[in-house]
């Protein structure tokens, strides 16, 4: 089953005020792909920033998709995206424009696509629990040991 993380870092850039986001992709109990970036757009809340961050992700995973069909490696067809935002969750299951979500760009509901041919899942996970906050945010060195060994990485030092 191939599982996905996503999270922001909403108007992390105290410039441009743009968000950060980042994805991860778990595959095999193994991470296969990850990226953290600004976004190109000023989001407007922080439902629309994981909404957006999700909907990229989306995008992301019919390319993973294929490129495991073209493997023939064989896997569960719905994705499990992990977010901490209840209303994106809420607004992706929802075929009614709210009036918190009308100003999102249509491009975005992807997502809202995606979720409702069944090809994607999305899941809550408490924040403590999001493994992607370290692509998005900066965090005391005990929060960054723990989510390095979520990920299976370990320190340059200890190589020797």
């Amino acid at each position: 089953m191939i599982e996905a993380y996503s999270d922001f870092d909403w108007c992390g850039d105290k410039v441009d005020r743009k968000s950060t986001f980042g994805y991860l992709y778990w595959f095999l109990n193994a991470s296969i792909s990850w990226c953290s970036k600004n976004q190109s757009v000023v989001a407007l809340s922080s439902c629309e920033v994981e909404y957006i961050s999700s909907s990229k992700v989306a995008c992301q995973i019919l390319w993973l998709e294929s490129l495991l069909e073209e493997l023939k490696m064989e896997y569960k067809r719905q994705v499990q995206l992990f977010v901490d935002n209840k209303s994106t969750i809420s607004s992706a299951k929802s075929l009614v424009s709210h009036g918190r979500s009308k100003h999102i760009e249509t491009k975005f509901h992807f997502l809202r696509d995606q979720v409702s041919k069944g090809k994607l899942e999305l899941i809550y996970c408490y924040t403590k629990l999001q493994v992607i906050d370290g692509f998005t945010k900066s965090f005391k060195l005990e929060r960054v040991k723990q989510l390095r060994n979520f990920l299976g990485l370990i320190s340059i030092e200890h190589l020797d």
